[in-house]
Order: structure tokens, then C-alpha cells, then sequence
């Protein structure tokens, strides 16, 4: 009751987090200054490539790191509007709008925050002294390429703006950008971090690549410059693309893989963001580049890369540098407690009243996505959110807005303030945020120092392991660095040395004079025929890596002789033995109110499809055919529909009997008497037909699979049709479906026997075996897969048999006394079975 009670909770929770809320409500807010916010919340634009005209720019996706640094701005300025010392009296607004990573959108909300307060048109002036813009200050956005291009525009107008991501180097330069701040480093510490890192292991042969935009052109230019001075030899440098719905970018990446290949550099450092990153790792996973040392930032080291690629772990080993930050406190509680206000209708129409004392502006929704996003979407990434960028950035303004009013520790003055009053006092003053101190230096950056991570894997599960950090030096913890290598030692960058049987002399980058003795990999093998390459094995025959030989490769499938075969085997033996012994109380008890009462002789038919579904699962064991595995998923479907319908034609009575009392008479006999086996073949007939459908589409059939496992050839069955599949299966599930709604909220007298439980329990099981084979079924490609296919036939045979059946044979031997009329008949008179039936 308690897992049913748990299940049902869960399902008003999805429902009530499916209906849209007021989110995009909160991204404004009226006050005595307004902070203009730039952030991503969307991604992957829809037309901005088909455009003939300059319309709405829509964005497909949210993004949610990018929703969460927009929280962190409205949560930093809750708790400054909230504090009784720093903007004591004064209320700071807000107005966030959407960059979707594209310079076309973002340039929308920059030009909207340049507006004369109060209007919709920017004023065209000799003197900007005493232009007052709708905005006191922005932050944002978080690119580079994006900063470049909105820092000229606010540079003109003189309005502070405090990025919390942008680190390229270019926005260094004061000149060009006055009025640009960053609460992050800059590309030039970033790289000086990584080359002490390749200094310190010796790695001065490595490829280097960056992403084809500002950051990633920027990053990879600087990191050149100074690794050349640092006796660092480029085996290969190039930029991937960023435009990945290019049609070339597909055959690029693979060039840029195919080229480091030949290198054969251990090292390899990137400069992109996630996305051309996660392309770029997802090509060398499918292209075979093998375990390498990465060496990466954090711009895609701490994105979803890693739950996104699958076999993300063959890569090797990731280390990377990510800015040193804390936790911001409160946060997540916050966060937590907005998802649950903005479900309020109370909440958001006072939201939405607010927004209405805001200067109105032009554009569209602020972001289309927020209303149908609820805590669970954002859960993941909010464990693991950087927002203390974005917090600091707001403090910073905050701070110089609190000297540039004059503030003391209780009162501040509300007097009209330009935005370029604001800069002296950014320039000049450190602030304290949660007693951390932060000051701009002369680039207007703030330098924290980076902490090195390691990508370490535990239990399949990604772990940040910190190993060192940088500050004015760099410090490794070499201890707790492990090479995922084949030796899980350090690699070497030697550029000669003298080749064994089985390595063959490969050339790195575009040096002739290096080269490196490289393992044949797996699958081939060196000949003294032609010693210059690996000649790869036949493709029944494999071969360990720096073999001399092949060998023929044995099959695989479940044998029935493994020790997981046995133990599922007399998993079986126990449950058909139940099951037999069931059937046989009931056929002794045939006549007993019980019995007739749990629906007679179609209990041992459904006992009977139990039998046969669990014999079935010797169709799994052993060595496959296409003739199998075509009769697998039939017999699967056959017997589960045998056994539903019965259930289905009871749960029908009980429906009758407490829903429908006055009907009840009228059609009771359908589900009580011998018509109730018409309505089994009804209940069949569907089944059968689709099962037709299904071996028209296509059934499943044998497949000889080669790759999967390194030493075997793997004999397993393919699913053809997944439309057939998804039929067959959906069609139980319906049943089931029915079967569940008809009993799982009956009540019955303590006088009386519940045959709704055993049913509602019967199915609530069901389809908890059905989401986990769903998930398995689909994913496993070994024998396991059997082993999947095998535990769901037994664990819900078991289930039923739990559930349904076993509570009645408890009191046909333990309580007979029970056994009677008064106890199971139904609320209504009807009449007994008739013999026959």
C-alpha cells in the first residue's frame, strides 16, 4: 500500500509539474535601478540560416545552465533588496532577455537596454553626460564573441558591464572596452596554467585544437605563442568547427581525428565549448582514436559531455583547469522554493502585476521555455551549477552603486545616478562577497586562480577529483592522478625509439624526424612482411593488441551451463513448481466458493498460460536461431494476453458489481458465465493479429555481431520492427492499464474478500518489471539481454503468483473456514457457475 500510495504522489507531482507555471514572470522586476541581464537560456536556433528578412529569432531549446546563472542574478539581488547594510531603503530591479549563443539576439535586448527611460527610442546626442538609459548596468553576456560585439555598444553609451564567462583575452584591452568588467580570468592565465602543466610531466609533444569562434581561436593563438617559448613541440594544431549543421563539418572533424591519428601525440589540449567539443570527442570514440591524455577548460569539462557520448570513458584520461569558486549559500534552497512558488496562481498574478510597473519594453517573451520547466529538469545541473560568477558579478555593481549614492550602514539616498558613475568605484574599491574578497585589476578582471580536476570514474559514475590547483605557481598532487593507460602509467612523448615485434614506426605531426613505436591495436597484427603498418585480421579471427599472429574467435550466447543460467533455471523450477501446485488446489477445490469466486476453471487457464510462460524461457538458453528467435517475443505476448484477459474479465465483474450495481444483473452474465471464455477469445483474437503484423513487418532475427566483444563473435537477436515491438507489448500494457484503473481504488467490506487488491498489486508490479526491460531491452546488446529477457518472464510470474494466487491457496490449506459463500460472494445476488464452465 505504502509503494502504491508513493507511486500515486508521484504521479499528481508530474502532473502538477506539467502545468505551466510563471516563470518567465520572475526574469523582471521593478525597482529604484535596474540591472539589464544577458543570458543563454535558449539554444539550437531554429531560422536564422533561412532568413530573407530581419524577423523573430527563435531559440528550440532551453538551456539550463544558463536559466540557472539568470536565477543567480535574481537571487543575489533578493538577498541585496533584503539586507538592511549594503542599499539600505533602495530596491535594485532587474530584466534578463535571451542571448541563445547567437550576436543576432543578443544585439535585441542590448540595443532595448541603451533606450531612454520611460521610452522606446535611444537618443541621438552630442554630450552622453546626463543620458539616463533604461539600464544602470548589465551582466552578461557569457561568450566572448558575444561580449566583443555588446562591449563596443555599452563602451560608447559608458554603462558598466560585468560578464561572468567571457575570458577571452581581447576584452582585456581597456582602451577598446572602458567600460568592461569579468568576475573570471582571462585566456592568458588559462593557458599559462596549462603549459606549467605540460612542463611539469615533461609532455612536449602534443596536439592542440580549438574551436572555430573567438574563444576557441583566441585560447588556441595565445596557448601557441606560449608553448613555443616553452620548448613545447606542436604535433598538430587546427580549429574544429562550430556550425555543426554544416554539411562539411562532419567530414572535417573526421580530418582532424584521421590527422591526430597519424600524429599519434598522447596529449592533445582543447580550447572549444561543449558542443564542438562533445562533436569532436564522439568522432575520435567512433573513429577508434584511443586513450589520450585530454587536457581541457572549463568550457566543456564540466558540461553533460559525459552523460551525453556513450563508451565516454575510452577516450583516457581528462584532466583541466576550471576557476576556483564556492558554493553560493542558499541557492539551492532558493532555486527549490521558486519552482514550488511560480505554481501558485496567487504568486504569479502578484508577479505578474509587479511586472506591469516596469517600463514596458518591445520584445517577446524573455524565455519561451521557462514556463514548462519544472525542478526535476533543472536538479542535475543545479548540483553542479557555477553561479558564483554571476552572484559576484551583481555584488560588484551593488558595492559601487552603494559608494556612488553615498550610502552609509543604515540609509541610502535615492538620488538619480548615471551608469557611468558607477565605473570610478569599480575601478578603484574591493567588495566582499560572503567574506570572500574580490577586486578588479587593471584588465577589470578578477583573478581567483583554477583548480586542476581530474575526470575519475567510479562505479560508472563521473566524479571532479581535484589534483592541484594554480594560483601564482602551479601544485600537483601526482598521488591521486591515475592515467586510464594501458599500463595506468604516465605516458611518454619521446619522438624516437627503437620499434619491437608488433609496434610498427609511426611518423607525429609534421615532423619526418619523430617518430614513435606504437602497439598494433586490437584486432591486428604485425608482419616481418611489411613491418611499416598493422595488417588487420580477418573478420572471424581477432588478435590482442602487439600480437605477431591472429586467432579465430569463439561464439558467444548463453550457454546453459554458465552459472547465471543455472541460477535462473531453478528460478524457473520454482516458480513453475508453485505454480503447478496452485492449480492443483484449485482444480481439488474446483467447486469451492473461493474457487468459483476467483473465476473457476479460467484461473487454471490463466495458471496454464503461467506455466507456459515460464517454460518459455528456455527459448533464451542456448545457441540462437532466426526460427527462435522469431518465436520468442510471439510466445512472450501470447501467454501474458492468456493470462490478462482473465484477469481482464474479472476486473470487468468487479467494475459491475461496485460501480455499476443497477446494471450489474443485466450483464454480469457475460463475465460469470461460459460467455466469459468468448470474451477470453476477445481478448486473444488482437493479440493474434498483431502478432500477424508483427511477422509481416518484420520479425526479429539473427544477427552475427563482430564488434561488440573483442575476442568472441556475439549470436544474438534483433528487433526488425520496433513499431511491431512496441504493438505487441503496448497491446498487454492496455490490458494491464484497464485491469489497474478497474480495481485500484475499490473498497470492500472487512466481511468480505478484496479480489481487487490482488489484481491492482498483480499489475503495479507489472509495470514496474516493464519500465526496467524497457530500458534494458533497448540498451543491451549481450547475452546479458536474455538474461534481462528471462528475469522480467520470471519476476512477473512471480509477481502474479504473489500477488493473486498464492493469498487464496494460504486459505484453501490454512483457513478453510473461510471457504465459504458469505465470504466471497459479491455485493449483489448472482448466479452460481454453472458446472460446465
Amino acid at each position: 500500500i505504502m509503494v502504491l500510495e508513493l507511486l500515486l504522489c508521484l504521479s499528481f507531482g508530474c502532473a502538477a509539474a506539467l502545468k505551466p507555471t510563471c516563470l518567465s514572470a520572475q526574469l523582471r522586476k521593478p525597482g529604484d535601478y535596474i540591472l539589464g541581464g544577458l543570458f543563454p537560456f535558449g539554444m539550437d536556433i531554429l531560422n536564422l540560416t533561412a532568413r530573407s528578412e530581419p524577423s523573430l529569432v527563435v531559440c528550440e531549446r532551453l538551456y539550463v545552465d544558463g536559466l540557472l546563472w539568470a536565477l543567480g542574478m535574481k537571487f543575489a539581488i533578493d538577498e541585496i533588496n533584503n539586507s538592511t547594510s549594503l542599499l539600505p531603503g533602495v530596491k535594485l530591479g532587474y530584466d534578463m532577455y535571451d542571448t541563445c549563443f547567437e550576436p543576432a539576439v543578443t544585439l535585441q535586448p542590448s540595443l532595448l537596454f541603451l533606450t531612454q527611460n520611460g521610452t522606446t527610442g535611444i537618443g541621438v546626442l552630442c554630450n552622453y553626460s546626463e543620458y539616463q538609459p533604461r539600464v544602470t548596468a548589465v551582466i552578461g553576456p557569457h561568450k566572448s564573441d558575444l561580449c566583443l560585439l555588446t562591449a563596443k555598444l555599452f563602451s560608447f553609451f559608458w554603462i558598466p558591464q560585468v560578464s561572468y564567462r567571457a575570458s577571452s583575452e581581447k576584452l582585456s584591452n581597456t582602451e577598446l572596452y572602458p567600460t568592461f568588467y569579468r568576475t573570471v580570468p582571462s585566456d592568458k592565465s588559462l593557458v599559462e596554467a596549462v603549459v606549467l602543466l605540460l612542463t611539469k610531466f615533461g609532455w612536449n609533444w602534443i596536439a592542440t585544437i580549438g574551436s572555430d569562434d573567438e574563444y576557441g581561436r583566441g585560447a588556441h593563438g595565445q596557448f601557441l605563442n606560449v608553448a613555443e617559448n616553452h620548448s613545447i613541440c606542436i604535433a598538430f594544431e587546427g580549429l574544429i568547427p562550430t556550425d555543426l549543421a554544416d554539411p562539411n563539418a562532419k567530414h572535417y572533424l573526421e580530418y582532424t581525428i584521421h590527422l591526430i591519428n597519424r600524429t599519434k601525440a598522447n596529449i592533445i589540449v582543447l580550447f572549444s565549448h561543449r558542443l564542438s567539443a562533445q562533436a569532436l570527442l564522439e568522432h575520435s570514440i567512433r573513429m577508434g582514436l584511443g586513450k589520450k591524455v585530454w587536457i581541457g577548460t572549463e568550457t566543456w569539462l564540466l558540461s553533460d559531455i559525459a552523460a551525453s557520448i556513450p563508451n565516454i570513458q575510452s577516450i583516457g584520461t581528462v584532466l583541466g583547469f576550471i576557476m576556483k569558486t564556492s558554493p553560493v549559500p542558499g541557492f539551492q534552497e532558493y532555486v527549490a522554493d521558486l519552482f514550488t512558488s511560480v505554481q501558485q496562481e496567487k504568486f504569479c498574478q502578484e508577479s505578474r502585476e509587479l511586472n506591469q510597473l516596469l517600463n514596458p519594453g518591445t520584445l517577446d517573451a524573455h524565455c519561451r521555455q521557462c514556463d514548462h520547466v519544472s525542478l526535476q529538469d533543472v536538479s542535475p545541473s543545479l548540483s553542479r551549477a557555477q553561479v558564483q560568477a554571476v552572484h559576484v558579478a551583481v555584488y560588484s555593481v551593488a558595492h559601487a552603486l552603494h559608494r556612488a549614492l553615498g550610502c552609509t550602514q543604515h540609509e541610502c539616498p535615492r538620488a538619480p545616478i548615471r551608469p557611468w558613475q558607477l565605473l570610478q568605484f569599480l575601478n578603484t574599491f574591493p567588495f566582499e562577497v560572503n567574506g570572500q574578497q574580490f577586486r578588479f585589476d587593471q584588465s577589470h578582471s578578477t583573478n581567483t586562480g583554477y583548480k586542476l580536476i581530474l575526470w575519475s570514474w567510479k562505479n560508472n559514475t563521473l566524479e571532479y577529483l581535484p589534483v592541484g590547483d594554480y594560483g601564482e605557481s602551479l601544485y600537483i598532487n601526482e598521488s591521486q592522478i591515475e592515467f586510464h593507460t594501458e599500463d595506468s602509467k604516465e605516458p611518454t612523448s619521446e619522438c624516437f625509439t627503437q620499434c619491437k615485434p608488433g609496434q610498427v614506426r609511426q611518423i607525429k605531426g609534421f615532423h619526418l624526424c619523430c617518430y614513435d613505436c606504437t602497439d598494433c591495436p586490437e584486432n591486428t597484427f604485425w608482419s616481418a612482411k611489411d613491418s611499416s603498418t598493422c595488417t588487420p585480421c580477418l573478420q572471424h579471427q581477432w588478435s590482442p593488441a602487439r600480437s605477431t599472429r591472429c586467432y579465430d574467435r569463439s561464439e558467444r550466447y548463453l550457454f546453459w551451463t554458465e552459472p547465471l543460467t543455472i541460477a535462473l533455471l531453478t528460478l524457473m523450477s520454482i516458480t513453475m513448481t508453485v505454480t503447478c501446485l496452485a492449480a492443483v488446489l484449485f482444480l481439488k477445490n474446483l467447486e469451492t466458493p473461493l474457487v468459483q469466486a476467483s473465476g473457476g476453471k479460467l484461473s487454471l487457464f490463466a495458471l496454464l498460460t503461467l506455466l507456459l510462460l515460464c517454460l518459455s524461457c528456455c527459448l533464451y538458453i542456448g545457441k540462437p536461431s532466426s526460427n527462435i528467435c522469431m518465436i520468442q517475443p510471439m510466445v512472450y505476448v501470447l501467454c501474458l494476453s492468456g493470462c490478462f484477459s482473465t484477469f481482464f474479465i474479472k476486473s470487468l465483474e468487479i467494475t459491475l458489481v461496485t460501480e455499476f450495481p443497477h446494471c450489474a444483473p443485466t450483464f454480469l452474465h457475460w463475465v460469470t458465465q461460459r460467455r466469459a471464455w468468448l470474451l477470453v477469445a476477445l481478448c486473444l483474437l488482437p493479440e493474434c493479429l498483431l502478432c500477424l503484423g508483427y511477422l509481416h513487418l518484420g520479425p526479429d532475427y539473427l544477427v552475427v555481431d563482430y564488434k561488440s566483444l573483442p575476442t568472441e563473435v556475439l549470436l544474438v537477436c534483433k528487433t526488425e520492427s520496433w513499431f511491431a515491438f512496441a504493438l505487441m507489448h503496448g497491446y498487454n500494457g492496455c490490458l494491464g492499464s484497464v485491469c489497474f484503473l478497474c480495481t485500484f481504488m475499490v473498497q470492500t467490506s472487512r466481511k468480505k474478500y478484496n479480489f481487487a487488491r490482488g489484481i491492482t498489486f498483480a499489475f503495479l508490479i507489472y509495470f514496474i518489471v516493464c519500465i526496467f526491460f524497457i530500458a534494458l531491452f533497448v540498451t543491451l546488446k549481450t547475452v546479458l539481454r536474455s538474461v534481462a529477457q528471462i528475469g522480467t518472464i520470471l519476476v512477473t510470474s512471480l509477481g502474479i503468483l504473489v500477488t493473486y494466487y498464492i493469498p487464496k491457496c494460504y486459505i484453501l490449506v490454512r483457513k478453510p473456514h473461510l471457504n465459504t459463500v458469505d465470504y466471497f460472494q459479491n455485493s449483489i445476488e448472482e448466479e452460481p457457475e454453472d458446472s460446465s464452465t
